[in-house]
């Protein structure tokens, strides 16, 4: 196994491992370090089949099944990205995955299955360095808050329950996971590092602020997290893999690629719950 960092701050390519095939105990403990090091691992040339991915995804833990977007049939652990012009892209802000409940994921794998001629990268974004280039000041006061995370308020109702039968899932993804709160300053529980906890796709406000205070705030941490110096850009090929950590990283699906289509595959990996 060769590890290539990508940035000073974050992403690391992983050349020498064979996803399609069974990962041993070493070559796990191997990536759960390098995860642990560069937050997001790439991997190029893995046609993964979502059997496989799934089997990959499970050496690490537990896998989520989403509420609502669509699954690989027979595999539904793996959840389907397909996105064109009919079907507009939902994942082009700053997020972290499925926040929006009481243990939000440890990681997530991507997999590249169909893509457009151009466009269609995905940037990653290291809360840790976010979170240690803020002022003292400025650090003792969000440590210690609290923030609220809303599944609908990137699975609103007008877009996802167009239908009845998309009503019924939607209101019963609904149902099954209110609105919940974490802390705004995340502790990892493996490095024991601290970083922001708060993005543009489910955070909705800082509860111990006003309103007016709370919006202003998650506006410049969300800005302060896009900033160039924390972030890595991966421009995909069909085959190539991606592996995160989701406890402190955001991501971003860059949207210029329509009418063209581009189709991902999911697995996501239950984390703890933070702290």
């Amino acid at each position: 196994m060769k590890i290539v960092p990508l940035s000073p701050t974050i992403g690391a390519r992983i050349d020498g491992v064979n996803l399609c095939e069974a990962l041993d105990e070493q070559s796990r403990d191997a990536l759960r370090g390098a995860l642990l090091a560069h937050h997001v691992l790439f991997f190029e040339n893995q046609p993964v089949t979502p059997a496989q991915h799934r089997a990959l995804a499970q050496r690490f833990g537990a896998l989520h099944i989403h509420p609502i977007y669509p699954r690989v049939p027979d595999v539904p652990e793996i959840i389907v990205l397909d996105t064109d012009a009919d079907n507009p892209p939902d994942n082009d802000n700053w997020h972290t995955d499925v926040t929006f409940i009481q243990t939000p994921p440890m990681g997530s794998l991507l997999s590249a299955r169909q893509l457009p001629p151009h466009g269609g990268d995905t940037l990653w974004s290291s809360n840790i360095a976010a979170w240690e280039a803020l002022s003292m000041p400025m650090r003792r006061m969000l440590d210690g808050l609290n923030a609220e995370h809303d599944m609908v308020k990137s699975f609103p109702a007008h877009r996802f329950a167009r239908t009845p039968d998309e009503r019924i899932t939607w209101e019963a993804a609904c149902k099954a996971n209110p609105p919940v709160v974490h802390p705004v300053v995340r502790t990892h529980p493996e490095s024991g590092r601290k970083g922001l906890f708060v993005s543009e796709g489910f955070t909705t406000r800082i509860l111990e602020l006003t309103l007016a205070e709370s919006d202003a705030m998650l506006c410049l941490l969300i800005t302060h997290g896009a900033r160039p110096e924390f972030t890595v850009r991966w421009r995909w090929k069909v085959g190539d893999f991606a592996f995160w950590d989701n406890r402190l990283t955001q991501h971003y699906a860059v949207a210029d690629y329509l009418p063209h289509r581009r189709v991902m595959h999911r697995a996501t990996i239950l984390g703890d719950r933070p702290f």
